[in-house]
């Protein structure tokens, strides 16, 4: 009895918001995703996780081991955007380049756009 227990209680706090002064509830914050690199890292390790958990039978536990995941996959998610957003605006900068025959353009801009899309492809 004691072992069944013990996880209804757990996912019970974790479903339960606490509240601060100003009575919001607080939040996982995830793992922090400062570069592509990490934020692709930590999608792939909680990407896993959540595929590991969706195979089977989902407990109490398990909604709440997804609910904090989801964080993190949330914060790399807001990264990767960020960082191909801002490849789209190199890679508009390679095709122009191209057009204009400028080739220290296209270098450039062609070596920086490879950089940052390379661990996207890793």
């Amino acid at each position: 009895m004691t072992r069944h227990l013990l996880p209804l209680l757990l996912a019970g706090l974790m479903a339960t918001p606490a509240l601060a002064d100003d009575d919001q509830p607080q939040h996982f914050s995830g793992k922090p995703a400062d570069t592509m690199a990490e934020a692709v890292a930590n999608a792939s390790e909680a990407n896993r996780e959540l595929a590991e958990l969706l195979d089977g039978e989902l407990s109490d536990a398990d909604l709440a081991r997804i609910h904090q995941l989801s964080y993190t996959m949330e914060n790399a998610l807001g990264r990767i955007h960020e960082e191909v957003y801002q490849l789209e605006g190199t890679l508009e900068e390679v095709h122009l380049g191209s057009e204009a025959f400028d080739r220290e353009r296209v270098r450039s801009n062609g070596e920086a756009y490879l950089d940052g899309m390379a661990p996207l492809l890793d």
